[in-house]
């Protein structure tokens, strides 16, 4: 069955924003007298929404978490954003190859994506083609945010591929019926394929021959 849709990932499959995201969160919480690896934050916290993430922290805490450890959350992240982001190498140019209609689906607020986009020069693309998980009930791994953006193209969910780099949107991509190509630039691949991803490649290279059955 030929495939229409290509729905991509945003942190961690377009922008490098996972390893900035998390290095702050283990400041804070280094702050907070709470020791967390890198490491150890990255597994817990990747591919999560805000909302999520929360909770976890709260446990880590012992504590409710703060407006303040939000405010210093999002303003360090945002500061570091602007220095530091990148797109994921070799995205551009295969997007460039890649002859199926894309678009985005995240679990970031539209503001987050539309900032991380424009930051990397990749926001052009994606005007009026992104989706959020405010816009639905559930965040991944449930399938409403893949399924919802599948439905603004008219695309049925059988024919979209996923492109996603954590176990939880793999899952997510899965539970919708679509078919899912993780990213394990990362994440590593045993992962992903643990998670359902139907292939696994580690650089954006070799996604367009991919698509079209080259490789």
């Amino acid at each position: 069955m030929p495939f229409e849709l290509l729905i991509l990932d945003c942190d961690g499959v377009l922008v490098d924003t996972e390893r900035i995201s998390h290095q702050v969160i283990v400041d804070l919480l280094a702050e907070a007298n709470v020791s967390m690896s890198f490491d150890a934050a990255f597994e817990r916290f990747l591919g999560k929404s805000t909302a999520q993430c929360i909770p976890l922290v709260a446990a880590l805490l012992g504590a409710d978490v703060s407006e303040q450890f939000m405010r210093d959350y999002r303003q360090r992240t945002r500061l570091a954003f602007q220095t530091e982001l990148r797109a994921i190498p070799g995205i551009e140019a295969a997007l460039d190859a890649i002859r199926l209609p894309y678009c985005v689906a995240s679990s970031g607020e539209l503001e987050k994506m539309r900032t991380t986009l424009g930051l990397t020069g990749l926001l052009p693309r994606f005007e009026g083609k992104l989706t959020s998980v405010t816009e639905v009930a559930h965040p991944k791994p449930a399938p409403d945010v893949y399924l919802l953006a599948a439905s603004k193209f008219g695309v049925a969910p059988e024919r979209c591929i996923v492109v996603e780099d954590s176990p939880t949107g793999v899952a997510a991509g899965v539970a919708a019926g679509m078919t899912v190509f993780g990213y394990s630039g990362l994440t590593a691949g045993a992962q992903l394929l643990d998670a359902g991803a139907h292939r696994v490649f580690n650089a954006m290279s070799l996604l367009p021959g991919m698509i079209d059955g080259r490789c």
